[in-house]
C-alpha cells in the first residue's frame, strides 16, 4: 500500500471573480457584466490557468486530487466548465451550479470527481431579506446556498457550499449571515436527528472560526456538539486563508458532522490545512505569507486569488481494510 492509497481530499477554494470575459464596450465608460476592470478574454484565460495550476500543486503536494471541491466567487456555468476540461482534470470532474439572484451574479458551485462521486440530488437555497417593512416587495438577496446529496461508496453525504454576505460598511451583513447560519443549522439539525446522514458545510463564513456565530452553529438547541470545525484549531495555531490590511483570517473552513469521527464511517477524519504553498503567495518578501491576488482594488495584479484554498484530508476506511 502506497503513503497514498486510501486517502482523499475535500477542497474549498474563493476563486475571486472567476467570471467569463466581458464584450468590449460600447463607451469608455460603459458598465461591465462582470463589474471587473478591462476583463478581457486574456485576462481570463490566465485566470482559468492559474486557478488550474493550483490543483496540479494540490496533486503534486498531497499525491490525490480532492473528491469534491467547493468554488466561491464564480459567475456562470461556462468558466467552470472551461476550468474542468484543463488538466489536471481532464474532464473528468462534472459541475453543480445555479445562477443565484446575487445583485452581481456571484455564485457557489461543486465540481466532482465523476468516477467516485454520483450526485443523488442538488438544489439552490435562496434567501430573501425585507429591505422595508412598509413594501414586501422591496427584498435584497444574496448568494444561494448550494446543497448536494452525494454518494460516496453507497454512503450518502450532504455537502452544503456557502458564500454569507460579506463583512463591509460597518459590518452592516452581520444579521445576513446569522439568520442564514440559523436556518442553515436548523435542517442540518433535522438531517442528522431523523436520517442519521453526513454531512460537510464548506465555504466562505466571512466570520473566523472562534468568532461566536460560528460557535453557535456547531451546537444545537441544548448546546449539544452537533458539528465539528477543525478550522478552529488551524486558526489557534495563526493559520490564515485571507488577510485584511494586517489582520490574518480563516474566514475559509470546512465544517463536519460528527459521522466523519466514527470508526463506521467510509472516510474517517485526519487533519484540515490551509494549502499556503509558496507559488501561490504574493512576490513582494514583506507579504510573503498572503495570497497572490487577481486585483488589488481596481488594479490588475494577474495572480491566483485573494484566498487561499483549504483542505480536510480523510482516510477511506474501507479500502485501506481491504489493502
Amino acid at each position: 500500500m502506497t503513503n497514498n492509497e486510501g486517502k482523499e481530499l475535500i477542497a474549498f477554494y474563493n476563486v475571486e471573480n472567476l467570471f467569463s470575459p466581458d464584450p468590449p464596450p460600447v463607451h469608455k465608460l460603459d458598465p461591465t457584466i462582470s463589474g471587473l476592470r478591462n476583463w478581457d478574454q486574456r485576462k481570463y484565460t490566465n485566470k482559468l490557468f492559474k486557478i488550474a495550476h493550483v490543483f496540479e500543486l494540490i496533486q503534486e503536494t498531497e499525491g490525490v486530487l480532492p473528491l469534491i471541491i467547493g468554488l466561491s466567487e464564480v459567475q456562470g456555468q461556462k468558466p467552470l466548465e472551461e476550468l474542468v476540461a484543463l488538466p489536471p482534470f481532464n474532464s473528468t470532474y462534472g459541475v453543480i451550479h445555479f445562477d443565484s439572484m446575487d445583485e452581481r451574479g456571484v455564485d457557489v458551485a461543486l465540481l466532482y470527481d465523476q468516477t467516485k462521486v454520483e450526485i443523488v440530488s442538488a438544489e439552490p437555497i435562496t434567501y430573501f431579506f425585507e429591505i422595508s417593512d412598509n413594501n414586501p416587495s422591496n427584498y435584497d438577496t444574496t448568494r444561494d446556498v448550494l446543497h448536494c446529496r452525494i454518494n460516496y461508496l453507497s454512503e450518502i453525504i450532504n455537502v452544503f457550499v456557502l458564500h454569507l454576505p460579506s463583512k463591509r460598511e460597518k459590518n452592516i451583513n452581520k444579521p445576513k449571515r446569522q439568520y442564514i447560519l440559523n436556518e442553515l443549522r436548523g435542517k442540518i439539525t433535522d438531517m442528522i436527528s431523523r436520517k442519521n446522514e453526513a454531512i460537510i458545510i464548506c465555504g466562505d463564513f466571512n466570520e473566523d472560526p472562534d468568532d461566536e456565530m460560528i460557535q453557535n452553529f456547531v451546537r444545537g438547541e441544548n448546546l449539544d456538539k452537533i458539528l465539528v470545525n477543525p478550522s478552529l484549531e488551524l486558526f489557534q495555531k495563526g493559520k490564515f486563508s485571507t488577510f485584511h490590511y494586517k489582520s490574518g483570517l480563516l474566514f475559509d473552513q470546512i465544517i463536519l458532522s460528527n459521522h466523519f469521527f466514527e470508526k463506521s464511517s467510509s472516510l474517517q477524519f485526519k487533519e484540515s490545512k490551509v494549502f499556503n504553498h509558496h507559488k501561490l503567495a504574493t512576490w513582494d518578501e514583506k507579504f510573503s505569507t498572503r495570497p497572490f491576488r487577481t486585483f488589488a482594488g481596481s488594479r490588475y495584479l494577474g495572480g491566483y486569488s485573494d484566498h487561499f484554498p483549504v483542505l480536510t484530508e480523510f482516510t477511506n476506511s474501507l479500502k485501506t481494510k481491504n489493502e
